[in-house]
């Protein structure tokens, strides 16, 4: 399992070693050995979800109270997606910066973003699916989101492709209005949590 640290603090790419051969092919998406070598701590696994889209579709930007938020390890099993992570933790360096990733069956890698980051994906084929291990249970109380489509953010959504948002998406603030609402964590707190989670 190769581990590759991205540009904002707490997102990570893990891509594993596949194993074809005429049936068919063995992998193993998540690696709690190299997670753990990663990003310093296990991964608490409280509930796994599990989307089916068609091309196009986007959900998110998706993020949760801090504490006790949520962490997620979202991975592959059929078709591509671009997965983008957001950085919306007011008081982090690489505030309002993204990173995207592309997600797809072929390579079988996963992305992990910790807790306080903002959570998006576009999938860019139909049927795609996208299974995640959260580290926590859906709140309904303390989930948020902000628009996929920020101008302010400028994701780079392929063009070519028909968007479909759910009428909850398309309805968020932006990260501005966020901001200004007071509603976005805040990095101190995402940085206790972290800490707290290595001790």
């Amino acid at each position: 399992m190769q581990a590759s640290s991205l540009k904002i603090d707490g997102a990570f790419e893990f891509t594993p070693r596949t194993f074809p051969d005429d049936r068919g092919v063995f992998v193993s998406p998540y690696q709690e050995a190299a997670f753990v070598e990663a990003v310093g701590h296990p991964l608490k696994v409280a509930q796994t979800n599990h989307s089916v889209s068609r091309a196009g579709t986007i959900r998110g930007i998706h993020y949760a109270d801090v504490p006790p938020s949520q962490a997620k390890y979202v991975f592959c099993p059929r078709g591509s997606f671009i997965d983008m992570i957001v950085d919306i933790r007011v008081g982090s360096p690489t505030f309002g910066q993204w990173e995207a990733v592309l997600v797809d069956s072929t390579k079988c890698n996963a992305v992990y973003l910790a807790e306080g980051l903002g959570h998006a994906m576009i999938a860019l084929e139909d049927d795609t699916t996208m299974n995640y291990l959260c580290s926590t249970v859906y709140n309904p109380s303390g989930e948020h989101g902000l628009t996929p489509l920020d101008p302010a953010l400028d994701l780079p959504w392929p063009r070519e492709l028909e968007f479909l948002l759910s009428e909850k998406d398309t309805a968020a603030p932006t990260l501005a209005e966020a901001y200004e609402a007071g509603v976005l964590p805040r990095y101190e707190d995402c940085l206790a949590l972290y800490a707290s989670l290595k001790a």
